[in-house]
């Protein structure tokens, strides 16, 4: 070999590294994370999709976002989950339905080595890697807390859940309950579920209301039951005269506690929880050790807090990194 070639050689060699380095890096694999909530609808979930959204693109993942259109639809959320089971998606983003019901495709996954991750809402028992939510029993215990102050530790009291069966709504009902046992003067006449449709909520509010004419304060589980109750209440002109207490911070639940027909919102970090999720997922998936449970925090908001920048930052996310 001459000299010209012996110096070539090197060259040659470099460059077949180069394209094996350029070939390897342009095929690595994006990762897919389906993000099921429990329904595609009212503004929470729209919330916690921007979360997740913002997160794939941080951490470079392809997420889909799908979940059944009302969150009674416990059979559309397991055809969901097997249908991306089957289609071996590389994780798993879960706001289960129903506590029960869900365990069966969530075991399939893990099986399958596919990282499941709950949010929002939890399984019993939960073999899911984390659990990433609030905690419901604690900001339903500090709804109690704020619905007992505002009737004065006294009187006739009504409570509107979600879904019976979901985890929330159990963990919220033993919250609220567990606060105003600490009040004997305080009477619970009445629970009904909202089965999270607003006009289920507001049939259920009116029922209540015509039942307990002298009805002092209602507790609302979550965005759809609130908007529901608030409806009632404001139909019949007893804004501010019953006491509404509701769990998240809709526009509209925003809109209601500025003008006096909700007293008091429990807040949650929807955009965070979405976030988390996707966030855990990706460390799932690249072998790190996630924690089995984060709470994503909740907060008690009324127009006496309303204007803090910590508050109006929880009540309006846009632009939030979430981390």
């Amino acid at each position: 070999m001459n000299g010209k070639k012996r110096c070539l050689l090197p060259l040659l060699l470099a460059g077949v590294l180069f394209s094996c380095t350029v070939t390897f890096s342009a095929a690595k694999k994006i990762p897919t994370i389906l993000v099921c909530p429990k329904t595609l609808d009212n503004s929470f979930w729209g919330n916690v999709r921007a979360g997740a959204m913002t997160a794939g693109k941080e951490y470079g993942a392809s997420v889909i976002w799908k979940g059944p259109t009302v969150e009674t639809d416990i059979a559309g959320q397991l055809a969901i989950m097997e249908d991306f089971v089957n289609k071996r998606v590389d994780a798993i983003a879960l706001a289960a339905t129903d506590v029960k019901a869900l365990y069966a495709p969530v075991k399939k996954a893990l099986n399958a080595k596919i990282p499941v991750v709950s949010f929002d809402s939890g399984l019993d028992p939960d073999p899911t890697l984390c659990l990433i939510a609030t905690d419901n029993y604690k900001g339903a215990f500090e709804a109690g807390e704020a619905l007992a102050r505002l009737i004065g530790q006294k009187g006739k009291i009504a409570c509107i859940p979600l879904i019976s069966g979901a985890s929330t709504s159990i963990l919220r009902e033993k919250g609220f309950n567990a606060a105003i046992a600490r009040y004997p003067g305080i009477r619970l006449v009445a629970v009904q579920y909202s089965e999270s449709d607003v006009a289920k909520g507001m049939a259920v509010a009116e029922n209540i209301l015509t039942a307990n004419p002298d009805l002092d304060g209602i507790f609302a589980a979550n965005e759809p039951g609130a908007m529901g109750a608030a409806q009632a209440v404001k139909a019949r002109g007893l804004s501010g005269k019953v006491k509404l207490v509701a769990f998240d911070a809709s526009p509209m639940e925003i809109e209601m506690l500025q003008n006096g027909t909700i007293q008091a919102l429990i807040v949650q970090n929807p955009y965070n929880m979405g976030y988390l999720a996707v966030k855990t997922c990706i460390e799932a998936l690249n072998g790190k050790k996630v924690p089995k449970r984060i709470d994503t925090g909740v907060a008690v908001v009324t127009m006496d807090n309303f204007y803090e920048p910590k508050i109006q930052q929880l009540l309006y996310p846009a632009g939030n990194s979430g981390k």
